[in-house]
């Protein structure tokens, strides 16, 4: 019953909600040069005169700063880290942040890099590509880290988590979460960085139960052969 949203937040009413709620806009920061990433930017320089528009990939539309992996952004009193995840797009960028002064946890904007419960497809990179961005790069943020992601896919992802782990109790406890949240209409973000690890199948390519199931023994071929898998799941209407 999910139907990815592709809708992009006009830029005028973006302004126009910047400034009602007395918010400066001066930095963008683009995941991607896909168009539902990078599509308002255009505009919205124009709207905005001076605006600092960031990423990783010279596709990304109106982009003035290049930035690679662990480039380092200070927007107002937030602290950014660029962590590059080559894969979905080869110039994917997340962005980890803090604010120094807070005790808050720290946030990560993962794009269609990470998902609860899911990754995004390998469209310009390989499957050890995306086992690094996930397991060596994402995976080694502070467990307590929030996650925003960029598409509303819980429900199906956690359908097929559940396929690939039956009897992991994570899952089904998520997926009951993820159901009630979507029937008030309320997104299911974020999430953080130790939570997906319980659930995930995708990051959890080490785990045994995930390799079985796979018919691997190593979590590159594992990672690889999920994400076939996954390409061609029938989500079940439950």
């Amino acid at each position: 019953p999910q139907t990815p949203s592709r809708a992009i937040f006009p830029p005028l009413n973006f302004v126009i909600f910047m400034k009602k709620h007395g918010v400066k806009l001066t930095t963008v920061l683009t995941t991607h040069h896909h168009w539902d990433r990078a599509g308002g930017n255009e505009k919205l320089v124009k709207l905005v005169p001076g605006l600092k528009v960031c990423g990783g990939d010279d596709r990304i539309r109106a982009l003035t700063h290049k930035v690679t992996h662990l480039s380092t952004l200070q927007v107002g009193s937030l602290h950014a880290k660029c962590q590059s995840t080559p894969c979905h797009t080869s110039g994917h960028i997340c962005y980890f942040v803090n604010k120094p002064s807070s005790s808050e946890p720290p946030a990560v904007f993962t794009g269609d890099t990470l998902f609860v419960a899911g990754c995004g497809k390998f469209y310009e990179g390989t499957a050890d590509e995306m086992y690094r961005a996930l397991l060596e790069v994402l995976g080694r943020l502070p467990p307590d880290t929030r996650v925003y992601r960029g598409h509303e896919y819980t429900i199906n992802n956690l359908k097929f988590a559940r396929h690939v782990e039956p009897n992991n109790p994570a899952v089904q406890e998520k997926l009951a979460w993820a159901k009630e949240k979507y029937s008030v209409g309320e997104p299911t973000v974020p999430f953080t960085i130790a939570e997906d690890f319980t659930y995930n199948p995708f990051m959890r390519v080490r785990e045994k139960t995930v390799q079985q199931h796979a018919g691997e023994t190593e979590p590159v071929t594992t990672l690889r052969a999920i994400l076939q898998e996954k390409d061609h799941f029938k989500v079940p209407r439950d």
